[in-house]
């Protein structure tokens, strides 16, 4: 099965997601935090990096969990502003 490309807004996000996790991990290790929502760190890492752009949805959740972060928080941060959204279509 042939893999269709990420759009530009689907690395976007990935980015988004990425930043959001580092900054709210602070200064707690990649290695407690991957250990907590069961991924390897290499996982963690290529996540807040961007390098996995759309991480699988559990895979977001046990991350969300083990960071105190809630899923409303996580999808409003995700998202591009309206006036974004107007330009991009």
């Amino acid at each position: 099965m042939v893999r269709v490309p990420l759009t530009p807004e689907e690395r976007d996000r990935g980015e988004r997601l990425g930043h959001l996790l580092r900054e709210v991990r602070g200064e707690r290790s990649m290695v407690q935090i991957a250990a907590q929502a069961g991924i390897s760190v290499e996982t963690l890492r290529k996540i807040e990096s961007g390098r996995i752009p759309t991480p699988a949805f559990f895979t977001v959740v046990a991350l969300c969990r083990a960071l105190g972060l809630s899923l409303d928080h996580t999808a409003d941060a995700l998202t591009p502003p309206l006036e974004e959204r107007r330009l991009a279509s």
